[in-house]
């Protein structure tokens, strides 16, 4: 049959294409010859305003780097007679008017293509292009996202290893699977030699290897929390009394995914209870007082609150050299209640840390990088509505917090040993004191 019974409009059938392309004259302006109804649509730009220009005066680059891309793909296409495909470019377009204005950030992956003359000259070079805005966008966040979450994750790492406390992990089971650096510290074992202390023979106190066992199984049965006290062998081969308490965390069907737990070694407390006892039996009155407040200071520590938030200790992290309160935990906010802390400096909502020396410690510390820590350190609080004073007792780590390598804070750990400084003094007034002389206090 004759190919005239069908004539074709082979122009409206280009434009009717279903992708997008966008037909170039091989000469160097790459003028624009024509382009597909889909083309002009994801280009925000009608057929008239470009038909006939040069392709960068009908397009105008985003930038030079863009431009020098495209440019090379059509000389490579001029040159070689063959299909060449760009790299990802960004390529701005201007909105029409009727939609804002402006230009729209756009992203595309381009593909030109040679189409030669019966005789192999090049007659036309074929752009097809694919706008892949939306894939990089979505990329582009969730990288973001993915780096959040690494900030978030090397974030609660770093105040797990920096708190002066045993904390670990269990599994579901009850399987350890992680000791922070304190753990370490303390017993001189690597997390991975700490994982089975069933498997490490005298880290546990024989006496109380029996005890812990029974209250972990428990406690792993139940799915409740669960607290002991134990003998935990230290790195110089003394046993001393650990406070632990294991929390689980659960999920929405309420089972139990992992525990949390966390230790304080309370060695001196008890010590001091039972040389008290020993040495005040007939006056009993006062050694159920020393005894009454040093279980209140076991109390205290016995709060272990899931990793930094229940640590039985008084924490805050404050940014800066001006120690901007970033992170103060409950016990923080009970010391100095009634203070707006959050967001607010040292100096301006504890004023009294600065008459009685603690902000220039706090500076000392974040210059020079020096931890600074102090044991039984005296401290007034300065009620701010009555105006009263209240002295109290306690042992305090100053820390420098590092972010890149440089100094961005400073990590304050304290716990209250006021009720230990006046047992201390109470026995020593009866003539049995083991520890000569009162409380110190900072200079």
């Amino acid at each position: 049959m004759p190919d005239s019974a069908f004539p074709v409009d082979y122009q409206r059938l280009f434009r009717s294409l279903p992708e997008n392309f966008l037909l170039i004259a091989p000469d160097e302006a790459a003028t624009i010859v024509d382009n597909t109804d889909s083309h002009v649509a994801v280009s925000l730009k009608s057929r008239e305003e470009a038909v006939g220009k040069p392709f960068f005066e009908a397009y105008p680059a985003t930038d030079e780097a863009s431009a020098a891309v495209i440019r090379e793909s059509h000389e490579h296409v001029r040159r070689h007679r063959e299909a060449h495909t760009m790299p990802l470019i960004r390529y701005d377009l201007e909105r029409p008017a009727d939609q804002g204005g402006g230009l729209e950030e756009l992203y595309w992956q381009a593909t030109h293509y040679p189409v030669l003359s019966p005789t192999g000259q090049l007659e036309f070079i074929l752009q097809r292009t694919q706008n892949v805005t939306a894939q990089v966008l979505a990329e582009r966040e969730a990288a973001r996202i993915a780096q959040e979450l690494a900030e978030a994750q090397q974030r609660n790492t770093f105040i797990l290893e920096t708190l002066p406390v045993m904390v670990w992990t269990n599994r579901a089971d009850g399987t350890p699977d992680f000791y922070n650096r304190r753990w370490e510290d303390f017993t001189g074992r690597s997390a991975a030699e700490g994982i089975e202390w069933q498997s490490s023979p005298g880290l546990v106190h024989p006496d109380d290897e029996a005890h812990l066992l029974q209250a972990w199984q428990q406690g792993v049965a139940s799915g409740q929390e669960y607290q002991l006290e134990f003998r935990l062998r230290r790195h110089d081969g003394q046993y001393r009394w650990v406070l632990a308490r294991n929390t689980p965390r659960l999920d929405a069907a309420g089972q139990v995914t992992m525990w949390v737990g966390c230790g304080t070694d309370i060695h001196d407390q008890k010590t001091m209870v039972q040389e008290l006892l020993e040495a005040n039996e007939q006056q009993a009155a006062l050694s159920d007082q020393a005894y009454e407040a040093s279980q209140e200071a076991r109390r205290q520590r016995e709060i272990l609150y899931n990793l930094f938030m229940q640590a039985p200790a008084v924490i805050s992290i404050g940014r800066g050299p001006e120690h901007r309160h970033e992170f103060v935990n409950p016990l923080y906010e009970q010391v100095f209640a009634g203070r707006e802390l959050l967001g607010r400096t040292a100096a301006e909502v504890i004023p009294e840390a600065e008459s009685q020396g603690f902000i220039a410690l706090l500076d000392h510390v974040y210059q020079t990088g020096e931890p600074f820590v102090g044991r039984e350190v005296g401290f007034t609080i300065v009620d701010p509505v009555t105006g009263q004073g209240t002295e109290r007792f306690f042992n305090v780590t100053y820390l420098p917090v590092r972010e890149n390598g440089q100094i961005v804070g400073i990590s304050h750990f304290s716990y209250d040993v006021t009720e230990l400084v006046e047992a201390r003094r109470a026995l020593a007034a009866l003539g049995h004191s083991s520890a000569p002389g009162a409380a110190p206090t900072l200079p």
